[in-house]
């Protein structure tokens, strides 16, 4: 009789243990945040805080406004909301400012890592964000350690691979690769958390805008391992001159195509990269001229002319199919920098686009050229 009040009582504290959160239940009233109205013309923001004096907005659409972080209204339970006209279609990013303290909307489960600091997300749902959005036929996303015998390190990187890839119907099909690099302060997540590739990718593969492939996400910090989330060491010893470059080359692609079923060809490759993500595009292309047949720098371009056009006539001699830069028009250098790299192409009778979009140095662009180059790729 003991044992059986005994198991009992262990069923018990083990069901009540599976159900209970890591910090413990708290009670809180209920909110939804951010909410749409039936349009998706305005959104509401809501907050429990109940001991707060003042509560204010802190969005990244905001800034530059009038008023720049809104204060929200006290109401019934001591939920604080505010309710505002919604920005153009797109993603965003914000905060609440709690009596001074920032904090991040705790109903809101979409958010996004950028370096060191964490924000909520607002998507607005509309046609340029329209494949921002989870689409409904989705692929795999892999976190992928290798070894890199170029820096001397194991590292990490972050492969996408597309709906169907793992399909046994489609065992023996091969895919063309994109190698997505990012920016500086960035990481292997960074085109993951920010740029929503995997969700592009999908989206535009799913309406057949895009070719199924693979997208590979490495880490262009040549002293990092990982993303400094995982808390790995860090390499000490400087990196020598294009040492990522020609890790990229050596180390991920001959990982790539001996791991995964892609195209192992000139034909069947393309780089592209953001700010110094866009440098490494350059370099890595211009060191290696004979491993990608499509080439998109974003938001970098070139400073010095003479050492550019020498490094550009190997491209021009090996031969291409995609030679696109994209940049804002309000992203100071690196506007003039990608108008000095269009120069030099025309210079040397190379065939390229120059897309020019509004904004400055942001993820509103990037993500809007993943989503055009991306129908551009394979092709």
């Amino acid at each position: 009789m003991k044992k059986s009040i005994m198991f009992f009582v262990l069923a018990i504290s083990i069901s009540v243990a599976m159900q209970a959160q890591e910090i413990g239940n708290i009670a809180r009233p209920s909110t939804a945040s951010p909410e749409f109205n039936a349009t998706n013309d305005s959104v509401t923001f809501r907050i429990s805080g109940n001991y707060a004096t003042v509560v204010k907005l802190n969005g990244s659409w905001l800034r530059g406004t009038a008023n720049p972080q809104p204060e929200m209204s006290k109401g019934a339970n001591g939920i604080w909301s505010i309710t505002l006209p919604a920005p153009e279609p797109e993603i965003y990013t914000y905060n609440f400012v709690v009596d001074g303290v920032a904090v991040n909307d705790a109903a809101n489960i979409l958010m996004q890592r950028d370096g060191t600091r964490y924000l909520s997300v607002l998507l607005v749902p509309g046609k340029r964000s329209e494949n921002y959005s989870t689409a409904t036929k989705r692929g795999n996303l892999e976190s992928v350690w290798f070894d890199s015998p170029t820096l001397g390190i194991n590292r990490r990187m972050m492969v996408y691979t597309p709906y169907g890839y793992h399909d046994k119907a489609n065992s023996r099909k091969t895919y063309p690769v994109l190698y997505l690099l990012h920016g500086g302060g960035g990481d292997e997540e960074a085109w993951v958390s920010m740029g929503r590739a995997c969700e592009i990718l999908d989206n535009l593969i799913e309406k057949g805008l895009a070719v199924p492939m693979l997208c590979v996400m490495p880490n262009g910090n040549a002293t990092q391992q990982a993303a400094r989330t995982l808390q790995v060491p860090v390499q000490t010893n400087p990196a020598a001159a294009n040492a990522y470059v020609n890790s990229l080359a050596k180390d991920i692609i001959p990982y790539i195509e001996s791991h995964y079923r892609v195209i192992a060809k000139k034909s069947g490759r393309a780089v592209a990269g953001l700010s110094m993500g866009g440098g490494h595009t350059f370099s890595v292309s211009t060191l290696y001229p004979n491993l990608f047949d499509y080439i998109c720098p974003m938001s970098s371009g070139v400073r010095d002319e003479e050492q550019s056009k020498t490094a550009l006539e190997g491209i021009k001699k090996a031969g291409y199919k995609l030679y696109w830069i994209g940049c804002g028009d309000q992203d100071a250098g690196a506007y003039e920098n990608s108008k000095r790299l269009e120069k030099i192409l025309n210079e040397l009778g190379m065939e390229h686009t120059l897309y020019i979009s509004g904004g400055g140095h942001e993820w509103k662009n990037w993500r809007l050229y993943l989503n055009t180059i991306g129908q551009l790729l394979f092709k």
